[in-house]
Order: C-alpha cells, then sequence, then structure tokens
C-alpha cells in the first residue's frame, strides 16, 4: 500500500556486532553516490516483532530522495527468538558504528541523525539517547508514530483501542513477545517516554496521526523534550491513521504528507529549519 518508491541507489552491506553482523542497506540519492551528505540510520517499524530490510523499502527511499540524505536501513533482530535487550543493543550497535566510520558511508559525521517508525521509533530514541550519553552527539531524531510507552494508558490509546490499523490488543501481544522476566513496560529502557533526563537528546521532528493510539505520547515527548530544552517540533496529521506514510497508494493526503515531512527532514540537516 506504499506509494512507489523514488529512485535511488541502493547497496547492501553488515555492520559487525560481536560474534555475528547486522544487515543494512545504504541508500543513496541518485548520481550522488560518492558525494557526502547528510545522514539517517534508519529503523523499521513492526512491534519489534515483524518487518525487515524489505518492508521498510519504500519510506526508506522516499526519506533519502526526499530529504536528499543517505539513509542506512538496519535489520535488527525480533522478538520472540531474540527478546530484550537484543533490538534495543542491535539499534545502538549501529548507531555507534555509523557515527565512528561516517567516511565508510559518504556521510557527514557531523550531520547525522537516527529515524524510526513505530517500534522503530522507540529504538530511534532509546539509542540517540544512549548514544549522547557515550559521547556521540547526533544532529537530529526523526521519530514516525513513535511507541514510546509500550503499554501506555493515555486517552488515545484508550479511545483508539480498536478498529483503527493497530489495535491495543496487538500491542499488548508485542509487548509480551518482547518482554522478558523482571522487565517493566515502565523502565525507560523501553518506555523513553519514562526518562528522567533528556537534557542530552539530539532535536526533534515528531510526526503523529489523528486517528493513531500512539498519538498522545509522542505529543507528550515532544513536549517533555521541550521541557528539557530540546528543540523539537511535532506536527499531528489531521485525518490519519497508524503508519500513514506508508500508505501513499491508497491514501494520496498521506503522500502529500510525506513529501511535507521530506522537506521537513532536508531544511534540518541543511540548517534553514527554525525551530519553535
Amino acid at each position: 500500500m506504499a506509494a512507489p518508491a523514488p529512485e535511488v541507489e541502493r547497496r547492501a552491506d553488515a555492520l559487525a556486532n560481536g560474534e555475528f553482523a547486522i544487515p543494512v542497506r545504504l541508500y543513496s540519492p541518485k548520481g550522488l553516490a560518492e558525494v557526502e551528505l547528510p545522514g539517517l540510520v534508519f529503523f523499521h517499524g513492526g512491534g519489534l516483532v515483524s518487518g525487515d530490510l524489505d518492508t521498510g523499502d519504500s519510506l526508506c527511499a522516499a526519506l533519502c530522495h526526499l530529504g536528499r540524505c543517505r539513509v542506512v536501513a538496519v535489520e535488527y533482530r525480533l522478538a520472540p527468538e531474540s527478546r530484550f535487550p537484543a533490538a534495543h543493543e542491535d539499534a545502538l550497535a549501529a548507531v555507534m558504528a555509523v557515527a565512528a566510520a561516517p567516511s565508510r558511508w559518504a556521510i557527514d559525521g557531523t550531520r547525522l541523525g537516527v529515524a524510526g517508525d513505530s517500534a522503530g521509533g522507540n529504538l530511534a530514541t532509546s539509542a540517540a539517547l544512549r548514544a549522547g550519553a557515550a559521547g556521540v552527539e547526533l544532529a537530529l531524531q526523526l521519530l514516525l508514530c513513535p511507541v514510546l510507552d509500550p503499554l501506555a494508558r493515555t486517552p488515545s490509546r484508550c479511545e483508539l483501542a480498536g478498529g483503527h490499523l493497530i489495535e491495543e490488543a496487538t500491542m499488548r501481544r508485542y509487548w509480551e513477545l518482547y518482554r522478558i522476566d523482571g522487565l517493566a513496560p515502565d523502565d525507560e529502557r523501553v518506555a523513553p517516554l519514562r526518562g528522567a533526563d533528556l537534557a542530552g537528546a539530539p532535536p526533534a521532528l515528531i510526526h503523529t496521526a489523528e486517528f493513531d493510539p500512539l498519538r498522545d505520547e509522542g505529543g507528550l515527548y515532544a513536549r517533555a523534550l521541550a521541557n528539557a530544552g530540546v528543540p523539537v517540533r511535532h506536527r499531528t496529521h489531521a485525518g490519519m491513521i497508524h503508519h500513514f506514510y506508508g500508505l501513499g497508494a491508497v491514501i494520496p493526503a498521506a503522500q502529500t504528507a510525506l513529501t511535507a515531512i521530506g522537506a521537513e527532514l532536508r531544511g534540518a540537516f541543511a540548517g534553514g529549519l527554525s525551530w519553535p
């Protein structure tokens, strides 16, 4: 249901991570494979249970093309075969590896960010906070309909619990498949919204949807970042549902919204974006 992917250059690769390698896919704007550009480390959605490089392909190609940046998409380990902290450790390892050697990807290390949609937004946020604590300063985080509190009881989670693409029962099932004994759903390692110290987080672009159960946690995170002094821009897209940016073939307005998100990303990397 995604709109056709724009024409970009793709390269399969892998990142070393201890005893195994993390598959990644590098996206480059057409004709700019050798030019140093801003970069995003991207994490796909799927509740940490499903999804892969292919399910995120169209969105990554669009962000690459519209944002005029490179995208390093990460195929992290999935539950239930690999439970917490597998996906979060893979996300941090990928960010640290790209940040340590940006020239390998023809990325400008001073303009490196993270991005993720849905559960991938959780990984992106967590990795950004942990990388910052380790001394890696990222340029931005792009969060699309992010999961920021796995079992949140916000008004949107209650009011939109069924009939809006993603359902509360599904969210609870995802949590059961990823959690381990002793891990609480409000543990800040899996619930960035519960984090006590957000002052070191990178500037954030957060996009939520009016009819998405996850809507409120994205808004609450934007407010928490602003209160911590972090530059943030948040938009709730009227009439949209969860994962709208990946449904451009069936929701024309969603493709228009994705184009605007790409333009915002490009502006942020170029330093021409005004922050509220």
